[in-house]
């Protein structure tokens, strides 16, 4: 009796053993399939607008949850970008304007050296403003209303007879279309575009808008400067006579609310680096899947305008939107981990 309690013992011994190593063995696939980027160090790359920085974040939350260590994210003009992508100094961005940036993205390699992942944002605009009271007065409706001297000089802050409209800071492509635009509607002899820093800029536009004086200048959406010189109520749209913008493509859609803005309605996109996205197509997958509204990120640089501007703010307000789209985002990652079992 006792040989055959013995044998049973250790059969029961080796059952459980092997049980045991079959729980583990499921338990390190289930994690390994989870965080299907372990291991993985990923540079992503932004643009020095901080105020887009929020969907950037959003992608690092996700990509962090699939197990990638992504590192600070580094910050550069949109040419530049495009070129660290390309060569494989950075990994994603979520930051390209498919149309407004095209150029930026065929010289540094286009589709050779870089994956086009996924629409992260639809139905973003630009274009010209001014002050709806001025607007009304003088029955300005067009840019090309400024081509009269007097229209022109309603706008003129420095005394030299042109208007000055707050315009583009250099490398970020919308300043090239608005000297094509100026040249070829024949607006150089009656309009500047002043450029520098942007949103310095624009605090003194909004300074002298709430003073009473008339404003002219450029802006895109989503961003905090719609809610605070609201379309419509504060400043209105102008048209422009006809699409012409640098690059010859007039085909485009540039109608927003039966107005014709000059600027391509645009899309931003998720751009990987061509290598990185094949080795990690659980990145790709989860990348070609984020998007949000263009409400969301307006909502944002609200907040941002109104004093949480910090890193850490953004980092927050990235965590609340998941917090807030939690179940979508989970759908998100559950078919990026899909595509890398």
């Amino acid at each position: 009796m006792m040989p055959f309690a013995h044998s049973r013992r250790q059969l029961l011994s080796r059952t459980l053993a092997a049980s045991s190593l079959v729980m583990f063995t499921a338990s390190m696939a289930y994690a390994a399939g989870d965080k299907p980027g372990e291991g993985v160090t990923v540079t992503p790359i932004f643009p020095t607008i901080s105020e887009e920085h929020f969907r950037g974040q959003v992608a690092v939350l996700g990509l962090e949850e699939l197990g990638y260590e992504v590192e600070q994210p580094k910050e550069t003009d949109y040419p530049t970008m495009m070129m660290a992508l390309s060569y494989g100094d950075a990994d994603f961005t979520v930051h390209l304007w498919d149309n407004l940036h095209a150029s930026f993205y065929d010289r540094a390699g286009g589709d050779d050296t870089m994956v086009k992942a996924g629409s992260v944002m639809e139905g973003v605009i630009q274009g010209y403003l001014i002050d709806k009271k001025t607007a009304d007065k003088y029955g300005i409706t067009s840019l090309e209303d400024l081509k009269d001297p007097s229209i022109a000089a309603l706008f003129d802050t420095n005394e030299d007879g042109k208007a000055d409209m707050t315009g583009c800071n250099p490398g970020w492509g919308c300043e090239v279309i608005i000297d094509h635009q100026l040249e070829a509607y024949g607006l150089e002899d009656t309009v500047t575009q002043n450029r520098g820093s942007y949103f310095a800029l624009m605090a003194d536009t909004i300074t002298r808008y709430r003073q009473g004086e008339p404003i002219f200048y450029f802006t895109w959406v989503p961003q905090w400067i719609t809610a605070e010189l609201v379309p419509g109520e504060d400043v209105v749209w102008l048209e422009v006579p006809h699409t012409d913008l640098p690059d010859g493509n007039n085909d485009v859609n540039t109608q927003y609310e039966g107005k014709n803005l000059g600027f391509a309605v645009d899309t931003i996109k998720s751009v990987m680096n061509k290598e990185f996205a094949e080795e990690n197509p659980a990145a790709r997958e989860f990348l070609s899947h984020l998007s949000m509204s263009p409400n969301d990120e307006a909502a944002q640089n609200l907040k941002m305008q109104n004093g949480e501007s910090s890193k850490e703010d953004i980092r927050r307000h990235a965590q609340q939107w998941v917090q807030e789209h939690r179940e979508q985002f989970d759908a998100w990652l559950a078919q990026a981990r899909a595509v890398a079992e």
